[in-house]
């Protein structure tokens, strides 16, 4: 990932522009994209700084606390498949996709395994 233009960039870059220069002409004099300059002074006029917003971080996961050990007596109970765990939590106001299930399982190390046949018929 890019790291963020720094702040002594951004700040020369509104210095240009509050002075009434056009912002192509500032992308053009200090090789960055007008949109940046345009997207800094509305940050500017929002914010009040011109910092970066934080970059990456961890989302929670929505499967954990108690609605994961629900999950887990729910796997352990019986059969199951990652769409129809998704649709039980829908039907408790859970909003859970089955991907999200699936990561949950996998980290758990659950599955559910099907019983083979007794054998073909010759």
């Amino acid at each position: 990932m890019t790291r963020p233009f720094p702040e002594e960039l951004r700040e020369r870059a509104l210095e240009r522009f509050e002075s009434g220069e056009t912002i192509r002409s500032i992308g053009r004099a200090l090789r960055i994209s007008p949109s940046c300059v345009s997207k800094w002074s509305r940050l500017k006029r929002e914010t009040g700084s011109l910092s970066p917003g934080k970059i990456g971080g961890h989302k929670p996961r929505v499967l954990s606390g108690e609605l994961a050990e629900w999950l887990r007596q729910r796997c352990h109970s019986g059969p199951f498949t990652t769409r129809g765990l998704a649709a039980e939590l829908l039907a408790r106001g859970i909003k859970a996709d089955h991907r999200s299930v699936w990561v949950f399982l996998r980290a758990e190390g659950l599955s559910y395994k099907k019983k083979r046949s007794t054998g073909r018929a010759r």
